[in-house]
């Protein structure tokens, strides 16, 4: 093992006109870190265990497993991956499927994960007419018609924004309210909550507890139990962090992770 490759050495994805060419990677061999890159392709991330944290278009998007998160060609993004993290990456040429113009996440078939994973197999430029072709084809049929799914934080580019959520992306066990917020940005309470909504299109609360699903989701998935993970949000016990979960997924962290085993 190596872990200090970086994964953006390891293949040029536009070296190929090929509708979809698919990598898998261990990041137990690579550097967790991805730098900001892009590329010409579109770029489908799934996650098979572990978990990956890309940012791009001032946003910060969870992948936990067994889904994805759609990057469309030509936006500049980068990736931070769990320890433990084990990806599968789908390139897709421009044009080549119906897929959204502005990244989103994914639920992710079986299907489509066992389709990925056969066409790993296949040369990056087989002919159009090959049975890798029509295997692609199939994927990017199957991809199309996925439901998506809201694992993304809207940052913003404005300064003030930022900085909080550099500051609760570090610390996320903050508990300062928004007023406390406010004077710390040198803004009214008012004003802050009007800003927040205009710049990520959510309330401080409501952003604040996507924020700590994202991270939940992250921590979980690279093996911490729920009880650390809730002391790292701050939580005053295990069963309000297990409701804020639910709430926002519809199901308990156990239950959510065994589905996806």
């Amino acid at each position: 093992m190596n872990a200090s490759r970086d994964v953006t050495s390891l293949f040029d994805p536009d070296s190929t006109r090929c509708a979809a060419v698919a990598r898998l990677l261990d990041f137990t061999e690579y550097e967790a870190e991805v730098p900001v890159h892009t590329h010409r392709k579109g770029q489908l991330i799934l996650a098979l265990y572990g978990a990956v944290t890309c940012r791009a278009e001032n946003e910060i998007w969870i992948v936990p497993p067994h889904c994805g998160v759609w990057i469309p060609g030509g936006i500049a993004h980068s990736a931070r991956a769990t320890w433990n993290a084990h990806l599968s990456y789908l390139f897709i040429e421009p044009g080549a499927a119906t897929l959204p113009e502005q990244c989103c996440t994914f639920a992710v078939s079986p299907l489509i994960r066992e389709l990925m994973n056969r066409l790993v197999r296949e040369d990056n430029d087989y002919p159009p007419d090959s049975h890798a072709a029509r295997l692609a084809r199939v994927t990017l049929d199957e991809l199309v018609n996925m439901p998506r799914q809201n694992f993304n934080l809207p940052v913003s580019a404005h300064s003030k924004i930022q900085v909080m959520a550099e500051t609760l992306v570090s610390h996320p066990q903050d508990r300062s309210t928004l007023n406390e917020w406010a004077r710390r940005l040198a803004l009214s309470e008012r004003s802050l909550a009007r800003l927040m909504v205009r710049e990520t299109g959510l309330s401080f609360g409501r952003w604040r507890q996507q924020l700590h699903l994202i991270i939940a989701l992250r921590g979980l998935a690279s093996g911490e139990s729920v009880q650390n993970v809730a002391h790292e949000l701050g939580y005053e016990s295990v069963n309000a962090f297990i409701t804020m979960f639910k709430k926002s997924v519809g199901c308990t962290p156990a239950l959510y992770f065994s589905e996806r085993k």
